[in-house]
């Protein structure tokens, strides 16, 4: 699925690229989880889902710590029982390849949360 998109290491956009099109984003856009939403081919969104506030936060931890790493930062909206991640290049206000490796390093994230969740038998 999006392994090899989130192996990648997000490029910091200078301005001054063109935004992916259309025919640009749909084969990294299959890459991805099909949860994954491209809004007006501009911006990429996804809502993850919990159990209760506590484990939505903690995630949004988790991908707040990812972006700091990466130097890509989404919009989060934390809510009870879910976090919504919406990712673009503002730069350029559109969608770079880098949006997408971040979109895949966000479901690792979730996947290693889901895991540690099973292990932890809760």
């Amino acid at each position: 699925m999006s392994a090899n998109l989130a192996d990648q290491q997000c490029v910091p956009c200078k301005g001054g690229v063109p935004p992916l099109t259309p025919e640009q984003i749909a084969p990294l856009h299959a890459q991805l989880d099909p949860a994954w939403e491209v809004v007006d081919h501009k911006r990429l969104t996804r809502t993850y889902r919990f159990k209760n506030f506590a484990e939505a936060l903690a995630f949004a931890n988790a991908v707040g710590a990812i972006a700091e790493e990466q130097g890509h930062h989404p919009d989060l909206l934390v809510r009870w029982g879910s976090v919504r991640v919406d990712v673009w290049t503002h730069k350029i206000d559109g969608l770079t390849e880098s949006d997408f490796y971040f979109a895949a390093k966000c479901d690792r994230a979730y996947a290693q949360h889901q895991a540690a969740k099973a292990a932890a038998g809760a």
